[in-house]
Order: C-alpha cells, then structure tokens, then sequence
C-alpha cells in the first residue's frame, strides 16, 4: 500500500517537469525555424552583396581607371600649356591617384611568400632564439612525464598529445610562467567527468546558443547593409544588375566627355611664354634703349692734342731744285 502511494506520488511529480520539457523543446523548434529562415535570408543578401561587389570591380573598375588616367592626362596637358606652379601640382595629384607611390613598408618591408602574399606576422614573437636554463628544466621533465608513448590507450595518447602540444608551444616562447602552470596542471591529473546535464539544462543552453547565433547574424545584417555597396543596392533593390547598367552607361558617357576635353586641350596652342634666345635678346635690348644714349659720341677738337703737320722746307727745296 506504501509503495502505492509512493509510486503515485512520484507519477504526480514527473508530469509537471515532462509537461515543461515539453513546452521547452517546442519552443527550441520554433526558434531554431526561426533562426534557419532568418540565415537562409542573411546568406542570400551577402552572397548578393559579394556578387555586385564583384561585377562592379569587373565590369566598372576599368571605367574608373580610364576616368582617372584622362584627368591625369588632362591636368598634365593644362600645366604643360600653361606653366603654372598650381596647374603643375593638380597634374602631380592627380598622376598619383592614378600610380600611387607605395610605402616604405611596402617596398622595404619584408619578403612575400611562396603564394605571392605576404606572410602574417606573429603578434608574440619569441623573446630569445634559446630559452632559458629554467625553462629547459621544465620543459624536460614534462616531456618525461606526459610523452605520448606512455600512453596505455588511445584516449590517453590523445589527451597526452594535446598537452605536449601546449607545452612546445610555451617552450617555444620561452614561457616559464606557462611552463610551471602546464606542470602544476599535470601534477593534478585530468579533471574528472562532469555528471550529465539533465534535458531542461540542454533545453535552456540550445536557447541561449540560438538567441546569440540570431544576433551575430542581425550584425553580420547590419554589417553588409551599412557596407558601401549594400548602401549602393539600396538605390535598385529589386534589380541591382540594372544598377551596374545605368552606372556603367554613366561612366562610359564621363570617358567621353574626358576623351573630347583632352583632344580639345590637345588641339589648343600654348600660352605658356618661351624664354628668348640670347642673341634675339641682345637685339631686343638694343631695340628698346635709348638712342641718344648707345649713339657714339661726335669727335671734338682737344686744345692739347697733337698739332696738325706743318710741312719740311727741306723737303719743298728738294722738291722745287728737282722742278
């Protein structure tokens, strides 16, 4: 009869828990549908924002290159015309939007890996290239103590391996401070297994991991459509290949304009002043002084220079006798 009543008893207790498990694990299905048709919604905008992105430096990138080197070339023409310090800077600016000059680090900075890209710097490089007496120390008796091969089981050989894992990777950075936390971690043996949660606390945690995976989602949302091309789609969201279009229809309509601007300039004949040869600038010089002041002056009789030459009455004698 006690056991009756104990059995009832205990019945009567169950059925309020299973009916809130219940309720529970009918709303984790809703949440997780919930969740799935908001990702299946976010993937698809992100796919079609990597998309547009992609076609627009496809198909555009060339268009806004031309664009960039015309007005190079069109500020270039205009300083060569006229001359001008600020017409010759615009032409220098706008060349280096066209080639701009790379950095030091850039050209300095390191070499490029087998796939051409630059390998990633280690944030925590090593401090010494061998580490220290104590850390040698204890990096050997934890590899005494934990080596994989004296593992009696495979489970074992892998938490071993996980472990030496973590002791190389402090060895290699001279971690004496890890190195004595990974023994102190080895001296007190594997935490014990922890007792299985019940199904309301599984219940509650899968909540929980929905509610934080909706809202890195509605980031990742909000992340693309701030974005300078989901910002771009805005204008055409029910066509956005219309979009890329009219845009290119509107950057094909600027290159000639630019094109047309650069052969007028072309065309044109320069009014930048030459600077004159010498000679032509001698003559011009004499041309604009004054002639009163380069005429030679007329001669003047001195009062004490030499007399005129009077004739030898020799030579009249001589010239006479001779007659």
């Amino acid at each position: 009869m006690t056991n009756s009543s104990g059995t009832e008893s205990s019945a009567t207790a169950s059925a309020p828990s299973t009916e809130g498990e219940d309720r529970l694990a009918k709303a984790v299905r809703a949440a997780e549908q919930a969740l799935i048709e908001f990702e299946i919604a976010v993937e698809t905008f992100r796919v079609e924002v990597e998309n547009f992105s992609r076609l627009h430096h496809q198909r555009l990138g060339p268009m806004y290159a031309r664009l960039d080197e015309l007005d190079a070339l069109i500020a270039e023409t205009v300083a060569a015309h006229s001359g001008e310090r600020a017409d010759i800077e615009r032409a220098w600016e706008a060349r280096a939007l066209v080639l701009p000059m790379p950095g030091v680090e850039e050209l300095f900075g390191g070499l490029l890996g087998s796939d051409g890209v630059r390998p990633v710097e280690d944030p925590n490089p090593p401090r010494r290239v061998r580490p220290g007496r104590e850390a040698q120390r204890l990096y050997r008796e934890l590899a005494r103590k934990a080596h994989p091969d004296l593992a009696q089981d495979d489970a074992e050989k892998e938490r071993r391996s996980a472990f030496i894992a973590r002791v190389n990777e402090a060895y290699a950075y001279a971690d004496e401070e890890a190195l004595r936390a990974l023994s102190a971690e080895w001296e007190a043996g594997p935490q014990p297994e922890e007792a299985p949660p019940s199904q309301a606390e599984v219940l509650y945690a899968r909540l929980e991991w929905l509610a934080e995976r909706k809202e890195k989602l509605a980031a990742l949302a909000a992340e693309l459509d701030e974005s300078a091309i989901g910002q771009m789609m805005r204008l055409a969201p029910e066509d956005p290949d219309a979009l890329l279009n009219e845009i290119a229809e509107q950057l094909l309509t600027q290159v000639s304009q630019r094109e047309a601007r650069l052969a007028e300039l072309v065309r044109r004949p320069s009014t930048r002043k030459k600077p004159a040869a010498p000679a032509d600038a001698a003559e011009a010089a004499a041309a604009t002084a004054d002639p009163a002041a380069t005429a030679e002056p007329a001669a003047s009789p001195d009062p004490d220079g030499p007399a005129e030459p009077q004739a030898d009455p020799q030579a009249g004698d001589a010239a006479s006798g001779g007659a």
